[in-house]
């Protein structure tokens, strides 16, 4: 196992905890012959010399919270955060969303975890790239997104312990600097955080310093990633798919593309908190 490199030991940087996921491993969804196996990734991110673990979709490592512990504690992983998918502007998918989130918060509970990432639904399929939802959405479901994302984050903080973030991305209703701005200003901050993808943002026409200037007492974790702008005009002036988008090059490898990675981290040194960037 590598030294763990997950604090940088300068003062001004010293919040700043480095975190890994399976999303750096190629890893999208729980199951997929295309992807490698869990296994072999944990072994790969600890020869690496990563520690703080996001755990990714869940069902991709073991969803029991004993198995997971023992595999990661014999790796040198400390399990921060945990994801999942739900639907939040449909009143008749709330008992999903609920159902969903509590079993993911039950597992990385036990294990020690501070986060739950909420992911939004595309209203493109992620495979076939087709239509299934509006894309814009009405102020109806926009207002049933805000009453869930605050019942959520209640339930994961005052069952679980759990800090809710809500993670922006391509093909999503959270999505453009306007959405983004809706979010902020409608949640309730006890309850929902923010997490800061920095490409997601990008993507979607936003500026990431400019979040963390504008939203401090909101960002409540960050992952980095990074875009190639010429491809970034091409798929929405084109209309890809944010599948396609990446499958033709778009999401690039910091400090490659935008958003310019001195700069931002600065921008995190700012915020003069305790962050996971993973």
């Amino acid at each position: 196992m590598a030294e763990s490199k997950a604090r940088n030991t300068d003062e001004r940087y010293s919040k700043l905890t480095i975190g890994v996921c399976p999303d750096q491993w190629g890893v999208w969804f729980p199951n997929d012959d295309k992807q490698i196996h869990w296994e072999t990734a944990l072994d790969e991110m600890a020869e690496a010399g990563f520690s703080v673990m996001e755990t990714g979709p869940f069902g991709y490592f073991p969803k029991d919270a004993g198995r997971l512990k023992e595999e990661m504690d014999k790796r040198g992983f400390r399990v921060v955060a945990g994801t999942g998918w739900g639907i939040l502007h449909k009143p008749e998918a709330w008992a999903d969303t609920e159902k969903t989130f509590r079993e993911i918060a039950e597992t990385h509970a036990a294990v020690g975890a501070e986060y739950i990432v909420h992911l939004p639904p595309l209203f493109r399929d992620d495979k076939t790239w087709e239509f299934t939802d509006d894309r814009t959405l009405s102020t109806e479901a926009w207002n049933a997104y805000i009453e869930y994302a605050d019942r959520l984050g209640r339930i994961m903080k005052e069952d679980y312990g759990l800090q809710m973030v809500l993670h922006p991305h391509g093909d999503s209703h959270i999505e453009t600097p306007e959405d983004i701005d809706r979010i902020f200003q409608a949640t309730d901050p006890d309850y929902v955080g923010f997490c800061l993808d920095t490409g997601h943002v990008v993507y979607g026409g936003g500026d990431p310093v400019e979040l963390c200037r504008k939203y401090p007492e909101r960002i409540s974790y960050v992952h980095i990633k990074a875009m190639d702008e010429g491809l970034v005009k091409q798929a929405h002036d084109e209309d890809w798919p944010f599948g396609l988008a990446v499958a033709k090059g778009c999401s690039v490898r910091p400090p490659a593309g935008a958003p310019d990675m001195p700069p931002l981290i600065e921008a995190h040194a700012d915020l003069d908190k305790e962050l996971y960037v993973v």
